[in-house]
């Protein structure tokens, strides 16, 4: 993409609206621009970033073995309250009626749809375990939206579904996503604790937030610090295997880790002076085990093993795609601007020609840009007619992993300086040995 044809409207001073660091980062790479009050559009640069999140999530949902689906944003009031909770949850919800005049409301989540369609679908104990999943804008009217996209009136989530005929069968289901999110938010570059979740009347012990530590968190967290160096589930996990995946959980839960929710002072204490943790973090995933709160009132149950009929168990497991890109924003910065990790970089590297109209240096960049591209690569290409000051600032600001800088004197000499964003480290090298480097 060459950016004097792209839409990145860069803003060069600081939003004064922007209290965190990824809201005013968003805001001056051209990602997103506020449409009202806790609702934004995305633009060009933040749909890339967005869409690379979704990919990853949609690849670690799809190797635990869940199956996608779309659900519409609309729905019948009458499914809530069949559920009881049409009524119970309160004004988040926003409610409307259609021109026939039927209760509808925008989704803020998918339990009573969902298990809807599974209850007029699955009958039998064969076709289970079922996990269903989709990724979709959803509609909280929160009282006080703030921090950008971090906490939004309008805002994607990834919201999965699992049903299963008994409690052991939901608990290995539940150890599935929990694998699964550890692998996700490792590819997204983020270390993420699972920290014990309230889970309400269930009760129980199976409700874990998944909390990235960050300076900017919204709230304090608690833990040992152990957890930072503990190595991820591998790619060759077996999603199959009960005993393996339930001593990925019991790892991950084996030490102190609590929200200040959940924070219990005294067994924090217990935990060794030099291993704790405390700092701030921001949630980042939420899964749960619920039971039949959902199949009993509405009716979901299978014929099991002994030809009677069973109300399944249920599980929900929640990542809002919307909320991690600040997230990764707010773990990943510096004074000049966004450090993206490769894997959700909007671009994979950026050409700068420091002097476009000059011959030799159109040329090189032409050549590059030509060959990074043949090669599949995601390249931007500056080609604008701005100041070399302005085009490393824009650089640094967007967070692409590599910059190739092409200057007159350099390609005099038939080089270009190769330079690493997170790092700040800066190489020169031949024309060719700079194409080779990420073409290899």
């Amino acid at each position: 993409m060459r950016l004097s044809r792209y839409f990145m409207p860069i803003l060069k001073e600081n939003p004064k609206e922007a209290e965190i660091v990824s809201h005013r980062l968003m805001l001056r790479a051209g990602m997103i621009r506020q449409q009202s009050q806790g609702i934004y559009s995305w633009l060009p640069l933040g749909k890339k970033v967005l869409d690379k999140v979704n990919n990853i999530i949609r690849d670690e949902q799809n190797r635990a073995g869940a199956i996608e689906l779309s659900m519409p944003t609309l729905q019948s009031a009458e499914l809530w309250q069949e559920s009881g909770r049409y009524d119970a949850y309160g004004k988040e919800m926003l409610r409307i009626k259609d021109r026939q005049d039927r209760p509808m409301l925008y989704g803020p989540t998918n339990e009573e749809m969902v298990t809807d369609i599974f209850r007029s679908s699955v009958k039998s104990y064969k076709d289970l375990p079922l996990n269903l999943y989709h990724i979709q804008l959803k509609f909280r009217d929160e009282i006080r939206p703030r921090f950008g996209t971090m906490r939004s009136r309008e805002f994607m989530m990834k919201d999965a579904y699992s049903f299963d005929l008994t409690r052991e069968g939901a608990e290995h289901s539940y150890n599935k996503m929990f694998a699964a999110y550890l692998r996700t938010f490792d590819r997204l570059g983020l270390r993420a604790i699972p920290m014990r979740a309230d889970t309400g009347p269930i009760g129980g012990n199976l409700s874990h937030e998944f909390i990235i530590l960050a300076d900017t968190g919204e709230s304090e967290v608690f833990c040992h610090k152990d957890f930072v160096g503990f190595d991820t589930p591998g790619e060759n996990t077996d999603f199959d295997s009960v005993e393996g995946l339930q001593a990925i959980f019991d790892k991950w839960t084996s030490l102190y880790a609590a929200t200040s929710e959940m924070h219990d002072e005294a067994a924090f204490n217990a935990v060794p002076e030099g291993d704790r943790l405390s700092a701030r973090g921001i949630e980042v995933g939420h899964i749960f085990y619920f039971g039949t709160k959902y199949s009993e009132p509405m009716g979901a149950k299978v014929q099991g093993p002994d030809g009677k009929e069973h109300f399944v168990h249920m599980g929900s497991y929640g990542i809002g795609p919307t909320r991690l890109v600040p997230a990764i924003i707010e773990a990943s910065h510096d004074e000049n601007g966004i450090i993206w990790p490769a894997s959700v970089a909007p671009f994979d590297v950026v050409v700068i020609n420091m002097k476009a109209g000059d011959q030799a240096c159109d040329d090189t960049c032409e050549l590059i840009y030509a060959a990074l591209s043949k090669a599949g690569k995601d390249v931007l290409y500056d080609d604008t007619d701005d100041r070399a000051g302005t085009k490393f600032a824009t650089a640094d600001l967007i967070g692409v992993p590599f910059q190739i800088i092409a200057g007159p004197r350099a390609v005099a000499n038939g080089e270009v300086e190769v330079k690493d964003r997170k790092t700040g480290a800066r190489e020169t090298m031949t024309i060719e040995a700079a194409i080779n480097r990420f073409v290899a």
